[in-house]
Order: structure tokens, then sequence, then C-alpha cells
């Protein structure tokens, strides 16, 4: 039987109001925030935009709360990447091991992740409260009473244990996915080899996986450099600005200062880290696959 091609009028018709979203709502402003990072641009003072160049970017290189926020944001990056692959990690694996009722866990492992930001983080806000919290109430035997929002040193370790809560979800099921297409064959010949549970881990399944765990640490580490809403809701930035992630200090130079300028290149060095971190995992995946 002969196929008649479809028109590619028709074709061009049903792209038409994708291409013009994607134009509108990605490109345009795109455009539209790097243009603007090579202006002086001060929105409540009435003045228009005043041409600078270069000049919001070297401000940048010399801008210590800047330099700082960049560092909580490392900071964080560092305490909730590897708490939440190996958490998500575990579970799937443990998950897998089930003989029955996977479905049940599955749906309660990734059940926090549909809660809304706001609400997430105003339940665990209540959950660190210093004097009616869930977590101090359950120290009390011990007469503990730990200042976890307060504290400069808990602050941020605080909020990046509630990420690995509300967000593991994801990671955890794409590893369980990966987890279920490993070959039953490849665990047969171990039990025949007399392999543990623990080698069965380490020697079957972890290298069959691995492809899958780089794309989720890739995943985790993105959505850690660009974290706004957790420190914005729970602290605010604070105490001392030791929450004061880099998407939360060009949120305030935006909307609070009124710098948009300014923020625009804030974000564009942002973005230019975030690339450089994806570039890299890239090169290193790339190699990764070439060795094997």
């Amino acid at each position: 039987m002969n196929r008649q091609a479809g028109s590619p009028g028709a074709a061009v018709l049903f792209l038409l109001p994708f291409a013009a979203a994607f134009l509108v709502f990605f490109v345009g402003p795109t455009v539209f925030g790097l243009g603007m990072s090579f202006f002086d641009w001060e929105m409540l003072s009435g003045l228009p935009p005043r041409w600078v160049g270069g000049g919001n970017y070297l401000e940048a290189l010399q801008d210590a709360r800047f330099h700082r926020s960049l560092l909580v944001t490392g900071l964080f990056v560092f305490i909730t990447v590897p708490l939440n692959l190996f958490a998500s990690l575990g579970l799937a694996a443990g998950v897998s091991a089930l003989p029955k009722r996977q479905g049940v866990y599955r749906s309660l492992i990734y059940l926090p992740v549909l809660l809304n930001i706001t609400v997430a983080s105003l339940l665990w806000r209540w959950f660190y409260n210093t004097k009616f919290g869930l977590f101090n109430k359950l120290l009390q035997p011990w007469g503990l009473e730990l200042p976890w929002l307060t504290d400069p040193a808990l602050a941020l370790p605080s909020i990046s244990l509630m990420t690995v809560w509300w967000t593991s979800g994801v990671s955890f099921l794409i590893l369980l996915t990966a987890f279920q297409q490993v070959s039953p064959s490849l665990y047969e010949a171990a039990e025949i080899d007399g392999a543990t549970g623990w080698q069965k881990f380490r020697f079957v399944s972890l290298p069959q996986i691995m492809p899958v765990v780089g794309f989720c640490l890739l995943l985790e580490v993105l959505s850690s450099f660009k974290v706004f809403g957790q420190p914005f809701l729970m602290t605010g930035g604070g105490p001392e600005g030791a929450t004061r992630v880099a998407m939360q200090y060009i949120y305030e130079t935006g909307f609070s200062f009124f710098r948009m300028g300014y923020a625009s290149a804030l974000s564009w060095i942002s973005f230019l880290l975030i690339f450089c971190v994806t570039l890299l995992h890239r090169i290193g995946s790339g190699k990764g696959r070439a060795g094997k």
C-alpha cells in the first residue's frame, strides 16, 4: 500500500503555536535579559537605562555579597547532592528487592514531591520550630533543644535535610526503573557463584545502572545550584546571611533594590557557572564511555 506524504504546510501549522510560545517565553526573555545586563537600569529612579558595557560584570567580580552567596550555594550543593543521591539510591535498591507491594512504597516515597514548595517549606518550619517543633519535642527526653533555623551553623544543613526529603523521590523513581531493567540472569549467575546481597548490588546492579546514576547526579547538582524557594521561605536568607543563596541575592538585587541591569548580569554569571558544570559532566561521561 502506498502511503501519501503529509502536507509540509500542515506540519508547519501544527508546530507554529509551539514555536511562537518558545520564542515569546524563552528566546525573547533570554535575549532581553542579556541585553539588559549591559545597562544600568534603576527602575524606581524614573531614568532611562544607561549603557555601561561590561560594568555590571566587573562590579559582580568585586561584589563580596555575591561571592558569599555563591559560596553558600556551593556549600548547599556539597551537602544536599550526596545526601539526596545516597538516599534515593538506597531506597531504590531496597524497594527493587522487595518481593511485593513495591507500588505502595513507591507511592509513599514519591508523595513529598507532589507537595507545593510553600506547603513543604512551612511544614518543615514547624518541624524545626525551637519551642513547638516536632524535632525538638522528640529530643526533649534527652534535654536537647536545637536552634535548627536560627543558628548559622545549623540553618543550611537543616534546609538541605528538608530538600532531600522533598526532592529525593524524583531520583528514586528514575533509579528504581533502572534497577528493574537489570537482567535477572545476571543475578542468577551471581547467586550460583555464591554472591551475597551486598555483592550482587556492588558488582551486578551498580555497574549496570551507573549511567543513570550519573544522570541523577547531574540533575541534582543543577537543581541544587538553582535553589531559591526553600531558604527564601524558611529563613529569608538568614541568620546572618548563612542561607542567602545566589538566586535569592539576584532576586533581592532585582526586586528589592530594583537594579534590573545588575541583576541580569548576575543571572548570566550564574547561568555560565551552571553551563560549565553541565559541560564538565558531559566531558566526563564521554571519557567514561570511551574507556569502556
